[in-house]
């Protein structure tokens, strides 16, 4: 799979999201679905595979010189290198800015929270003194 990087300038909760999200993946990530059509508040970007399928999504709130990541991989995808491909992709977006950390909350409403740990640990992230999960932003991915 040749995973394609979509940022999605006017985002909406459309029917791609609700298949990848479903209602434990909207609680997981703390959001509300918006009324129908309206566009959603945060930074989107769309992962597809080479077929035109929807294979996850990131999203990016920059505050403070940090940004708040989160991302989500669709059902039956995971394991196939698309974590690392959307985190990887959302840390270039926030080295571009200057930014210094990126980091992710796992919320309590997260279906399966002790993977998205795991994962996040595995990949540099450690726990800050807020309870984040966090790393200093590699400016050098910007040029990979």
């Amino acid at each position: 799979m040749t995973p394609h990087w979509t940022k999605e300038d006017a985002p909406v909760w459309d029917a791609g999201k609700q298949a990848v999200f479903g209602p434990d993946g909207l609680a997981a990530t703390g959001l509300v679905p918006p009324a129908d059509g309206a566009p959603l508040a945060d930074e989107w970007w769309r992962v597809t595979d080479s077929g035109g399928a929807v294979a996850g999504y990131g999203w990016l709130d920059s505050e403070w010189g940090d940004a708040q990541i989160t991302f989500l991989v669709a059902p039956g995808r995971r394991g196939a290198g698309l974590g690392e491909f959307i985190v990887g992709r959302l840390e270039q977006e926030a080295a571009g800015r200057g930014l210094n950390y990126i980091y992710n909350v796992v919320p309590a409403t997260h279906p399966d929270p002790a993977w998205m740990t795991h994962w996040l640990t595995g990949h540099g992230f450690t726990v800050s003194g807020s309870g984040d999960l966090r790393r200093r932003v590699r400016h050098e991915a910007q040029h990979s």
